[in-house]
Formats: structure tokens, sequence, C-alpha cells
């Protein structure tokens, strides 16, 4: 098949799980033998090969692609108003569509470039496929996630915020996303109207260095956080769990990511200074050797945890907050634990586990060996490749029942 992929971002650019997971998609189909092409937005427009993936980069679609940089309210507004349908990206789409002539239309979340992508697939008869990676066609923060607590259901708001998106969505022809927590969300609020859906947990690559865990003894445990460092990740918990356990806890703390400089300056308070360490953004080869145990925090619903799989390949087990998709992706007690979202005294508990019971933390280390053999990128692109086939499948039957249906009309 001749897939175009249109991403939200793609590697070097963005922040998160969702460049990452945009990239392993691509490369996935590309080993499948597919003619991958992916479309995003950058600075700069340019058509580069990497890795056998063509990656063309438009120049913004909307009045600014990179959302992570502040901007006035007013300038967000008219950006999130675009969102609901830009006449720009839907011309602009067309043309990529006619250049590349794709069998199909695959876009990895939507942001920048646009629900009128799909507007402009139908226009041109090329199904499409959209992959779910968060809850921005509902919510205009695209988490779902408000005043301190998780949303049940899109506020008025968010529902005014993303009407066009909903409408856009009726033309898609199939769904996936990386756990069955995210498609229900969408069913449930009327988006995707029949289009079929199917659940792929995302995948990371088995990394190119494999380590050893240190001997059990007396040694500090490593705990570890990566990602954002926002009040919705959960990292407040993570620090009350640690102020719990005090000074003379056998831990030390490795933190990377970055926020806002005095959310950061108060949570990083929390912990005890001589025993942590904050790295900032870091790479993750680097940062997931380092440290013995993955906390996972997250208070809000997170739609998967694209940390969690590259820890469980590194062999470190996870200790996910019981939060949307996070308790799907490890086994409890097999690779990792699992304690009620918010519940600072139940991860201090968890820890304190894996301090008193060392022999527990290597059989949660060999499990994450054995559980990330589901989030293979080969198994990703076996499964998509198929969920693909049968959208494109599904599609020409319905062209050809149209056609008759015409035909029968006139005759």
């Amino acid at each position: 098949m001749r897939i175009l992929c249109a991403a939200a971002a793609y590697p070097p650019s963005g922040k998160g799980g969702g460049p990452k997971a945009s990239e392993t998609i691509a490369k996935a189909l590309r080993a499948r033998g597919h003619a991958v092409r992916v479309v995003t937005v950058g600075d700069n427009e340019s058509l580069e090969v990497r890795d056998g993936v063509e990656v063309k980069t438009l120049r913004s679609l909307n009045i600014y692609w990179n959302y992570w940089v502040e901007r006035s309210a007013l300038a967000k507004l008219l950006w999130h108003a675009l969102e609901n349908f830009n006449p720009r990206a839907l011309f602009r789409m067309r043309r990529e569509i006619a250049a590349f002539r794709p069998d199909i239309v695959l876009t990895i979340s939507v942001e920048n470039v646009n629900v009128a992508t799909w507007i402009a697939a139908w226009t041109m008869g090329c199904p499409t496929v959209h992959a779910i990676q968060s809850y921005f066609l509902m919510c205009w923060r695209g988490s779902m996630f408000s005043k301190g607590r998780n949303c049940e259901r899109p506020c008025l708001q968010c529902k005014a915020a993303s009407l066009g998106k909903k409408l856009c969505s009726q033309f898609v022809d199939g769904v996936v996303a990386e756990a069955s927590h995210s498609i229900a969300k969408h069913y449930e609020q009327g988006y995707f109207g029949h289009a079929p859906a199917k659940v792929i947990p995302g995948a990371v690559a088995a990394p190119s260095l494999s380590r050893t865990l240190r001997p059990e003894g007396g040694d500090a445990i490593r705990v570890g956080y990566i990602g954002m460092l926002t009040p919705n990740k959960g990292i407040g918990s993570l620090g009350d769990a640690t102020a719990l356990l005090g000074e003379n806890a056998p831990f030390e703390y490795r933190i990377a990511g970055d926020g806002k400089p005095a959310f950061v300056q108060d949570v990083l308070a929390k912990f005890p200074s001589a025993k942590t360490n904050y790295l900032g953004w870091t790479d993750a080869e680097s940062f997931y050797p380092s440290i013995d145990v993955l906390v996972v925090p997250s208070i809000w619903a997170e739609p998967f945890g694209y940390v969690c799989i590259e820890a469980l390949s590194h062999g470190v087990p996870v200790i996910v907050a019981r939060s949307g998709a996070l308790p799907e992706i490890i086994e409890a007690q097999e690779s990792g634990l699992v304690f009620e979202a918010g519940d600072h005294k139940a991860l201090a508990a968890c820890l304190c586990r894996l301090a008193d019971d060392r022999s527990l933390l290597a059989r949660l280390r060999q499990g994450a060996l054995d559980r990330a053999k589901r989030y293979t990128p080969e198994g990703l692109g076996e499964s998509l490749e198929l969920f693909l086939s049968q959208v494109q499948t599904r599609a020409k039957e319905k062209k050809q029942l149209r056609y008759r249906r015409l035909g029968e009309t006139y005759n």
C-alpha cells in the first residue's frame, strides 16, 4: 500500500511520547514493505528521507504550529477556532494527497495538520484511519482534566470548542487507539460515527544496550520519573510520597522533564534534596539504565503511557497510578505495581515493598522484559497493516455498492 501519514508532530519536533509514537508507526509500516510518506509541520518546508520514510514538513497551516510555546489569549483562541476546520489545511492537504496518491490516509493525532485532512481525503475518494493519542478532539486542553480532577464528559465550553472536530470525525473510515479506554471515551461522545475501531498498543524498539540489575543488598533503590512536570501528571503525589518516606529511606530519586518554573521549584522542594537529582529534559536511552524502577503517578486519565513501555523495554519495572490506560500496560505484580491515583500513601507503600523485598524487584525486572515483548514495532506494524487493509477493502465495497445503487436508480 501507499500510506500517507499526517502527523501532528514528528521527531525532532514536539515533546512527549506523541512524536516518538508517530515515528514508530511510520517506520513499522515501512518495515512491512509499504511506501510511507509522513506529512507534518515545522518551521521550514522540506522533503527528506529518514530510515526509508519520506518526511514532508510543511510550514504551519494554522497561525502557529508549536503549541508548547506560550501564546497570547487571542492567538490561542484563533488557533483553536481554526482547528475545528481550517480551509488552508483543506486545500494544502488535498495537494499533498494528490502528489503522493496514497491508497489510504492515516492521521496520527490531528493538531496542526487539522481535521480538514479527513474532508480533503473524502473529497478525493481516499479512505482515512485516525490514530487517537489524546483527547484533543473532545477537549481544547487535550487532557479532559480540569480543576485537579478528570472530566467524566466534555464540559459545555469544550463541546462548543470542538463541534467542528466532531462533525469532521464522521468522515473517518476507521479508528485505532493504543488502549480501549481512549476509544470508549470518543464513542461515548458520538465521535467517528460507525467507523470500526481496533486497539493496537504502542510500541518501542528494543534498546541497543542492556544493563544488569545491581546486586541485591543495602544499596539505595533508584526511583525515576520522566515526562512533563505538571499537576495532572501526578509528580506532586511522588513528591508527597518521598516526603512521607523521609530522608533515611533507602531511595534515590532521578527526575527528568520540565514544566513551568514556579511549579517545578515547588514540587522539587518536596523531595529530599541530598538524594534527588533533577535532570531537566533527558535522553531516554541514558535515563532508563540509570534507574531501578519508574513511577508514572498520573492523576489524569492517560490515553496511553509511552514512558511505561520504554521502561519495560529496558527491564525497568513500573509503578503506575490506576488512571486511564496505565493499568492496561503493565501486569500488576508481574511487571510492576499499581496504586490509586493521587494516593501518595499507597505510592509510598509500593516503594517500601521494593525496599523490603529486593527479590521482588528482581522478579519484576524480568517480568518487565517479558511484558515488553507485547509492545514491539513488528507487532505494531503487522496489526496496523491488517487493520488498514480491512478499512481499505471496506471502503472499496461501500463505493461499489453506491455505484450499483446509482445504476439501479437510473435503470
